[in-house]
């Protein structure tokens, strides 16, 4: 049985044991010579994208103190290997220009990163004049990174048409679903595609979902520090219009995913950001 699958489908045991050879292969110090007694190993997340691990070494001190350990979801179907291949080159690079967390190897069926001691900005803290000053200069460089991959702003259209073909196969099950489906969205999107080919925005690298479960406010740093926030999830990235970036931003500043109950999240449109609050983030 490969690391990947003792690692989601073992015991407590064997995920520790997992855990361990990968950390002691991409660590240094004291990780090379750790055993599972050593180290906590705490499933986070898991899902059809990723599975993530905290591995935290207990008795020595070392640094890192912790990682995590990312592995892979679905690596097969259509475009799989590529978005991989792509997100991949994308996390090392954003790592390298310390924008986003540490990357410490990368090994068949995931990757080691830095495990962040942080939690994500509130609705309220997306307004936070301070706080939205380090979110535009993160972003800014962000903007003008070169990254090889297809600078064609392709990323937009190819993700809405894909959606409308998902919206075809799977018929509403909700009323509010229904009201939506019941809208020409195919019109709508070749609309919206028309109007905004006529309107200028430089093509520039961008991250497509800078929302506040995305900026991660660390625990260990002051608290209005340029190293304070950290941008996390790049899974989006790609060449795009960099007025989306931007408005995809402060359109984020109404919604508040802390609803337990669906949709799971709630739209406060007084919250969108003013004119003078646009120019001193941009």
């Amino acid at each position: 049985m490969v690391i990947k699958e003792k690692m989601l489908n073992g015991d407590n045991n064997e995920v520790a044991n997992a855990a361990v050879r990968i950390c002691k292969g991409y660590l240094n110090g004291p990780w090379k010579k750790i055993t599972p007694e050593d180290v906590t190993v705490k499933s986070l997340s898991g899902g059809l994208s990723n599975w993530l691990f905290q591995v935290k070494l207990e008795k020595e001190e070392a640094k890192p103190q912790q990682v995590l350990i990312r592995l892979y979801g679905q690596t097969h179907g259509e475009g799989a290997l590529e978005n991989l291949i792509t997100e991949s080159v994308i996390f090392t690079l954003l790592s390298e220009r310390k924008l986003g967390p540490k990357l410490y190897g990368v090994f068949p069926g995931g990757r080691i990163e830095e495990f962040i001691p942080a939690r994500p900005l509130t609705q309220q803290e997306m307004a936070d004049p301070t706080l939205n000053l380090i979110v535009a200069e993160k972003m800014a460089a962000v903007h003008t990174m070169n990254i090889p991959i297809n600078k064609e702003p392709r990323w937009l259209w190819d993700t809405m048409n894909k959606w409308l073909m998902n919206i075809d196969e799977q018929p509403p099950v909700t009323d509010v679903q229904r009201d939506i489906f019941s809208r020409n969205l195919k019109t709508e999107a070749l609309w919206l595609r028309n109007h905004l080919s006529k309107i200028y925005s430089p093509v520039v690298f961008c991250h497509n979902d800078l929302q506040q479960g995305n900026i991660l406010r660390r625990e260990d740093q002051p608290k209005h520090s340029s190293t304070g926030l950290v941008l996390i999830d790049f899974e989006y990235c790609s060449y795009n219009f960099r007025g989306f970036d931007l408005a995809n931003h402060f359109i984020e500043w109404m919604y508040d995913y802390t609803n337990p109950e669906y949709p799971h999240y709630h739209v406060n449109k007084k919250n969108y950001c003013s004119v003078e609050q646009m120019g001193i983030s941009c």
